[in-house]
């Protein structure tokens, strides 16, 4: 006879299948943060320094936006 718990709360504790979900879904995240960051550095990287100027960055800030630390 099979028996369904409905006491049981889902404050915090997700069980194996949220933590198998939630790790996928940080590793997608991540995935996609790498990939805008590396669409951003290839766009800027094409960009002569005169439009690098014009929008207030140099050579040498392209990493530092890219990463998102600006």
């Amino acid at each position: 006879m099979a028996a369904l718990d409905t006491t049981r709360t889902t404050t915090g504790s997700f069980g194996l299948v949220g933590r198998i979900g939630a790790h996928f879904t940080s590793v997608v995240n991540a995935v996609v943060e790498w990939n805008d960051a590396r669409v951003t550095r290839n766009t800027l990287s094409g960009l002569t320094d005169r439009e690098l100027e014009d929008i207030g960055l140099c050579r040498g800030d392209i990493d530092v936006v890219a990463d998102g630390r600006r």
